[in-house]
Parts: C-alpha cells; structure tokens; sequence
C-alpha cells in the first residue's frame, strides 16, 4: 500500500471507534472471525496489520445490519455480497476495458527509464494494477517529464500525491451515501457527483496556489481556465462520513 494513501484507510482500533456506537458488541475478534469466513479482506500495511478502507468499513457495517436487523446468517450474507460484487462487476465492465490500461512499455516509451518508473510508484504518483497501469499513467510521466527540466524529481512531488489521495478520500465520503442505494441510477449520480466536485477542487487547488504565488511576489498567467477534461477521474466507493 502507498503511504500518500494511507490516510484513506484506518486500523482495526480505529474501525472500532468508527462503528462501536451503532454495533456496541463489536469486537477485534469478531472482525478477524469475518476477515477468516471471507466476508472482509482488509489490505494488509509493509508490517502486516490490517489496513481498511471506506469501502471494508461500509462492507463491515453491512455485515453487522444485517446479522442485527434481518438475523442472517453469515453463508446467506456471503451469498449477498458475492451477488452484489457479481453485479458491481459487470456495471464497471460495461464501462471500463482492458485497452484502457497501459503495459510498462508503454510508459517507458513516453520518456521514463525503469528507475524513474520505479520512483513514480514509490511516491503514489502512479498505481499499478498487476502488470498495467491506468491511462492517467501516461498524463502524469508527461507532467513529471516536463517538471522535471525544472529540477524536480519524483520524491518532491510526494505531497502532491497526498493531497491528490486525501481529495480521493473526500469524494469518496461525499458520494457514499447515493452509492448506498445501489442501482446503476445511484452509480451514475455518484459518477457525475465526484467528476463535478473534481473540477471544483482543481478550481481551489489553482486559485489557492495563484495566490500563494502572488503572495511570494511570483505571478502566473491566469488566462488558462482548469478544464472538466482535466479533472481527475476519482473512484466513487462507499466512504465513511466527513469527521
């Protein structure tokens, strides 16, 4: 797991404050009782403990609704959930392809050597899923290249990448809530939801650093409007509500 995302994910401690008000008789066991019947896989941190997402959180509040509410057993709620990833799985399919993806060739092609590579995924700035990468890869190794000339290497654009992950974490709490409903409906709204707050925060984010600069006594050309197309394109996952 990157460390520029780590912030988006939470212990097992923590996921006990987060739900123990709602389900009282949680408990570490009985969350590595679920993680062990195969209704939770929680990512692991480089030092083994759990590390779990908005997503593990929103799947585990799930779990104990059901157990409370309905009186479930957990074979009918695995049943459940594995519909529902079947039907998850085949909405993204009907909207994402392979040849959206991009090998290591490609990427080394556009002006990277293996050890720029190498720094890229170290510092989050790019994510890699098995041997692919996203199409994005291919906008930031042109971003870095550019930069670059300037001076900057791939370690001074760590804290890009963490804010870029926390902004990730901010949509997906957002729009979690309209993705709780399901339904392709509920996944378009959420879709069109996290692309416009995108564009907003990249609005911010250039106003902030324009004046950040002027205050510095730098100026920058403001004729060069942040376009919808630029916008990051962030995942619309359940999340857990802003704290």
């Amino acid at each position: 797991m990157n460390a520029s995302f780590a912030r988006a994910y939470l212990g097992i401690g923590e996921v006990l404050v987060e739900l123990r008000a709602e389900f009282p008789d949680i408990s570490v066991s009985k969350i590595r009782f679920l993680e062990s019947g195969g209704l939770l896989c929680p990512a692991r941190s480089p030092s083994g403990y759990r590390r779990f997402s908005p997503a593990d959180v929103e799947q585990l509040r799930y779990i104990l609704t059901a157990q409370r509410d309905e009186y479930l057993p957990l074979r009918v709620i695995k049943e459940r959930l594995a519909k529902r990833d079947a039907d998850d799985t085949a909405t993204n399919s009907s909207r994402t392809s392979r040849t959206e993806m991009v090998g290591r060739r490609e990427l080394l092609d556009a002006g990277i050597d293996e050890q720029q590579l190498a720094e890229l995924e170290t510092h989050g700035l790019i994510k890699r899923v098995g041997r692919l990468y996203g199409q994005e890869a291919l906008d930031v190794v042109a971003a870095v290249t550019a930069l670059a000339k300037y001076g900057v290497q791939a370690r001074h654009l760590r804290t890009v990448a963490t804010s870029a992950g926390r902004d990730v974490s901010l949509i997906e709490q957002l729009v979690g809530p309209v993705l709780r409903q399901r339904g392709q409906q509920a996944r378009q709204m959420a879709d069109r939801s996290a692309s416009e707050i995108a564009v907003l925060l990249l609005r911010l984010h250039r106003s902030l650093l324009e004046a950040g600069l002027a205050e510095a006594g730098l100026a920058v050309g403001g004729d060069q409007p942040v376009r919808s197309s630029e916008a990051v394109k962030a995942p619309a996952h359940e999340g857990r509500q802003v704290r």
